[in-house]
């Protein structure tokens, strides 16, 4: 199977292409391909619209070449294109193409100047190709004004495709400027940026396209995108002759007095995800609810001496989920403590069992002390084990995982928009899969239930934490959107509904040149 598509930095990106181009391919040939491939899905996905025409927005750097490209093949097909050009091109492939454009579009309007950034057409695509993966700061002047023009005629209906990033969204953190596009489509060029998976709202669906980069020695060092037919191709299969015992057993240790919900929501995703047999070890005021509100599970009172960690768990599970619904008090605290020090298994620390290690994590590494273990922290919960700030944590959401997994010789899946799971040893998984519908309180509990399954049956925690992501997030696209903003009245039973049909996935090849595809939640397309 192919390589997994890599998730990028500005520099990054730039150092790829560098890298080729000193590897014997012109740039402007790659100028070529990414405006031939941007061109040919456009007319691919909005041919009907096509017949209105296109606006092609070329700003002065390469991003621009690749739009004359883009207007030209466009044009050739029989399109009525118009190029608006703020500025001239700077670059000479930029300047090449607009010259090559030019030649077949004598007819299309092409501007130059502020006054070309104050217009108003009547064409139903706009294609922006004015700020590159490259562009730092705010845009100004003319760029901004043309921005601003075609987010107004988006609000009148066209549609607008975006050429390798929105212009205004800074390519590696994802920062909205505010003067920016707002894109239905976005086409990239080799490789996902992280900027795409941070502002996924300005993007629309995003498309990854192949130009004909080669493979670098640096791309096993970035974090790759995790995708269906990887994930279907690690989904440990289910034996005619299964029984209860080989689908593996698991514990999830939690639900304290008042919190026996999250143990549940836990219980009942594992077991869609299909695990043999799971068993809740919760305070003794939650058993009665558990064993009436989960009759698939069994039960179990938490106990307090190693005795009773051993009946429940150590001699009986295959891995533990600890974490869901725990608490915070000592009675917790002890539990907990109990736990790790009896049970040398693999082991999943979800919620308030990361909380109870805050500021803690060599006290936390001594007592993993090397097991298969994952950490699934929300960035909050994350800050309060690592000392540091949320705002941080969401700065370096990419890298930050990565320094506490070899801290603690364990996986870390650092929840958010997007997921990214690291391993000790540096490699790094990131899902973009998901829903609004997965904001809301319970949804780690779910999450911890799938991974805690596919812990049990793999051993491996870095690809149990990196499947459960991405089959969490494809749960919550699965279920049918309401009216208004979609999400309202979804509730998690109806996620964890979905993993019923989830694990059934399309191992068809991509269409090339995609490599990848991330479809925009709620979008137009």
């Amino acid at each position: 199977m192919r390589a997994l598509v890599r998730v990028v930095t500005s520099l990054e990106s730039a150092a790829h292409d560098a890298a080729a181009i000193a590897g014997g391919i012109p740039s402007r040939a790659l100028m070529q391909r990414a405006g031939a491939a941007a061109a040919a899905e456009i007319a691919l996905r909005f041919r009907d619209r096509l017949e209105g025409g296109v606006l092609v927005l070329a700003g002065p750097g390469n991003n621009g070449g690749d739009a004359w490209v883009v207007a030209r093949a466009l044009a050739a097909s029989g399109v009525r294109v118009r190029v608006v050009a703020p500025i001239e091109p700077k670059t000479a492939d930029a300047n090449a193409e607009r010259t090559a454009a030019l030649e077949l579009l004598d007819a299309v309007d092409v501007g130059s100047g502020d006054a070309a950034a104050e217009f108003s057409g009547s064409e139903n695509v706009i294609v922006d190709g004015l700020l590159g993966t490259g562009a730092s700061g705010g845009p100004r002047g003319s760029i901004a004004r043309a921005i601003v023009s075609a987010n107004a005629m988006r609000a009148r209906g066209a549609v607008v495709v975006a050429l390798d990033l929105p212009s205004g969204v800074d390519a590696s953190s994802g920062l909205v400027n505010d003067v920016s596009i707002t894109a239905d489509l976005t086409i990239t060029f080799g490789a996902m940026k992280r900027g795409h998976l941070v502002a996924r709202g300005r993007c629309g669906t995003i498309v990854v396209v192949d130009i004909g980069l080669p493979p670098s020695a640096s791309d096993r060092e970035m974090p790759q995108l995790i995708e269906e037919r990887w994930v279907a191709s690690l989904v440990p299969a289910i034996a005619a002759d299964a029984h209860k015992g080989t689908r593996k057993k698991l514990a999830i240790v939690g639900g304290a007095s008042g919190m026996a919900g999250a143990a549940i929501l836990a219980a009942r995703a594992a077991l869609r995800s299909g695990v043999g047999m799971v068993k809740l070890v919760v305070a003794p005021p939650s058993l009665p609810v558990i064993q009436e509100a989960e009759p698939h599970a069994l039960a179990a009172e938490w106990g307090s001496s190693e005795a009773a960690v051993d009946e429940h768990i150590v001699n009986w599970a295959d891995a533990v989920v600890i974490g869901p619904g725990l608490g915070r008090d000592d009675d917790s605290r002890s539990l907990l403590d109990r736990v790790l020090r009896r049970w040398r298994g693999p082991a999943l620390l979800d919620a308030d069992a990361i909380t109870l290690f805050e500021k803690r994590t060599p006290d936390l590494a001594s007592l993993l002390d090397g097991r298969p273990a994952l950490l699934t922290p929300h960035p909050a919960e994350f800050a309060r084990l690592s000392g540091s700030s949320v705002d941080r944590i969401l700065e370096e959401r990419f890298e930050a995982g990565g320094r506490v997994a070899l801290e603690l010789g364990a996986a870390v899946l650092l929840k958010g928009v997007p997921t990214v799971v690291s391993a000790p040893d540096g490699r790094r998984l990131v899902s973009a899969a998901g829903t609004p519908a997965l904001a809301t309180a319970g949804s780690g509990d779910v999450l911890s239930g799938i991974a805690g399954t596919l812990l049990a049956q793999l051993g491996d925690p870095f690809l149990a934490g990196a499947m459960a992501a991405w089959i969490h997030g494809r749960a919550a696209e699965r279920v049918p959107l309401g009216a208004g903003d979609g999400v309202r009245g979804i509730v998690l039973e109806d996620v964890v509904a979905e993993l019923r049909s989830v694990w059934t996935f399309d191992t068809r090849p991509m269409r090339y040149p995609v490599l990848a595809e991330l479809m925009a939640f709620g979008g137009r397309l």
